[in-house]
């Protein structure tokens, strides 16, 4: 062992074996170290991707991204930025790092400016040693804490970007490196998978808000006793479910497709002047005609910046409530959401149809009332007036039976209180058949169709079109229902019809009417005085008259009229 020498003592190896084995024993330390960092950093990304699949709400979903995120790659700031559906800005931002207060002096988030929006406009993964020296860096705000090294990497949902990922400042002072990135870039793959999930849990929750509410303002409509505050109810709900700042039903009035504002809800209605509301009249005229809703800028409509986006849809089914509703949002906000455009237009059809089925009830609870109405009266005047008349008769018939004196005396106050008794119940059948004049002009055309109609083997149809009770004046509605009972009586008298068909309605600044039947059509005839009192009526009104074969082989007739604005 001596002849080992005095520099190997204590050592079974020479003095360059035991160096290397030396360097071999750190290196593989180290490797050991990098393993476990490593496999810890995966532990921490897998830890991660499951977290994102905790919750479905959106809201939520970016939150646990933007931390993830910076606790993955130990980075003291990390933000989300929320692409505008143009995908040329951010409109919502989510940082971590931070705190309330800071947030608030730095003042309004990012729009994607500066080195943000390099990965707006190049949506790839960029790493920076020094984010001040890039030549899009744009500057930090006043009071923002200063930030050196950067990490960037997109976000994508299926072939869309949905946002980006931003770190900075990274903890041990380094430089965030390739692996870094890795992780991002494989974080952000699953936040897509979990953003696009929470996008179709958040869009089917929006789906059924609407079709809820459509269903109960369809309820609550058939219950409600005053129908224009069932249309603000209308108003108020679509308000809330679209997060809209205005909300308006544009309502016929007036003659022909004359609209105005109505039932106008939310805190931006100081927002519209004047020709702000002429305009929308005016888009709204279009829309109730055609059909389909319209999208459009704020400032089209309202020739101002003050709202952003805008919503016609079409509020009724060709009857007297055809219209439209009106939302919009402020300028600043974000946009109406797919599924609002979507929904939108259903729930609209579900509440005007049911304005349209609470109407006929009432139409029909009408009709109930004064059809009982005028029994009571025909009660009155052909049973109980006549038999009070023969009692008094009856009564001054024994007064020649009679003794002069008391008993003649009290069969005159009896007979003197039954003609008293006798006036106040034919002043009560004046009553009654005076509110029947004062029905509504729809309520007078059906009860005129139904009396006329009664013999028919089939129950006639009655289509009421346009805001006929309140477009037309008394002295055209008077003819109208002369028209219509001639035209009644002449399908069930002389055509022997077994089905009738009436259409009234207003349209264009004209009222028009048009009786049709299945009966044998006019044939010769030398007895026109009826039609001709009818084409008299529509001339004294400038108006039109015509007659001829019907579509089923019947007669139609149509009289048509101008409707003047007083």
């Amino acid at each position: 062992m001596e002849a080992l020498g005095d520099g190997d003592k204590g050592s079974i190896f020479p003095d360059s074996a035991a160096s290397r084995i030396e360097d071999l024993l750190r290196q593989f330390v180290g490797r050991a170290h990098e393993l476990l960092e490593t496999q810890e950093r995966m532990r921490g990304l897998l830890s991660a991707v499951v977290s994102l699949a905790e919750d479905l709400d959106l809201e939520a979903v970016l939150d646990r991204v933007v931390t993830s995120a910076r606790e993955l790659v130990r980075a003291k700031y990390a933000a989300l930025g929320v692409l505008a559906p143009e995908g040329t800005a951010l409109s919502h931002f989510v940082t971590v790092g931070m705190s309330d207060e800071l947030t608030l002096e730095i003042g309004p988030r990012p729009t994607g400016l500066g080195v943000l929006g390099l990965l707006i406009r190049d949506p790839h993964a960029i790493r920076l040693h020094d984010l001040g020296t890039h030549p899009d860096s744009a500057g930090f705000p006043e009071h923002h804490p200063p930030m050196k090294t950067f990490l960037g990497v997109p976000i994508r949902v299926r072939d869309e970007v949905f946002g980006n990922l931003y770190l900075t400042e990274k903890i041990d002072g380094e430089d965030f490196n390739a692996e870094d990135e890795d992780l991002v870039v494989a974080l952000a793959a699953a936040a897509g998978v979990a953003i696009e999930n929470a996008r179709l849990f958040d869009d089917t929750a929006r789906r059924q808000r609407w079709l809820e509410s459509s269903m109960e303002v369809a309820g609550a409509l058939l219950d409600v006793d005053d129908l224009d505050f069932g249309v603000e109810g209308v108003a108020e709900r679509a308000l809330a479910l679209s997060h809209a700042h205005l909300a308006a039903i544009i309502k016929p009035w007036g003659t022909g497709s004359e609209l105005e504002w109505g039932a106008v809800v939310g805190d931006a209605r100081a927002a519209v002047d004047d020709a702000g509301r002429a305009a929308v009249v005016d888009l709204a005229t279009g829309v109730a005609a055609s059909g389909k809703m319209l999208v459009a800028q704020g400032a089209d409509v309202f020739g101002n910046d003050r709202f952003r986006d805008v919503l016609l849809m079409p509020f009724g089914h060709g009857g007297q409530d055809q219209g439209a509703l009106l939302l919009a949002r402020r300028a600043g906000t974000a946009a109406f959401h797919a599924v609002d455009l979507e929904m939108a237009p259903v729930y609209c059809s579900y509440a005007s149809l049911a304005l349209q089925v609470a109407r006929s009830h009432r139409l029909r609870e009408e009709l109930l009332v004064f059809t009982d109405r005028d029994r009571i009266a025909r009660d009155l005047h052909d049973v109980v007036i006549q038999r009070l008349f023969a009692a008094g008769l009856s009564l001054q018939g024994l007064l020649r039976f009679l003794p002069h004196g008391g008993a003649q005396e009290k069969v005159g106050q009896i007979t003197s209180e039954l003609d008293d008794t006798i006036a106040a119940l034919r002043s009560t059948i004046y009553s009654l058949n005076e509110a029947r004049k004062q029905d509504s002009l729809s309520v007078r055309l059906v009860r005129v169709v139904q009396e006329g109609t009664g013999s028919l083997p089939s129950a006639p149809r009655v289509e009421l079109l346009g805001p006929i009770d309140t477009a037309v004046p008394p002295e055209v509605a008077d003819q109208a229902l002369a028209v219509l009972t001639e035209g009644v009586s002449n399908a069930v008298r002389h055509a022997d019809a077994e089905s009738v068909w009436v259409t009234a309605g207003v349209a264009n600044g004209r009222f028009e009417l048009v009786v049709e039947d299945d009966g044998k059509g006019l044939g010769p005839t030398t007895r026109r005085s009826g039609l001709k009192n009818v084409q008299e009526r529509a001339a004294a009104l400038g108006g039109a008259f015509e007659v001829g074969p019907g579509g089923d082989g019947g007669t139609r007739l149509r009289w048509a009229v101008p409707l003047r604005s007083s």
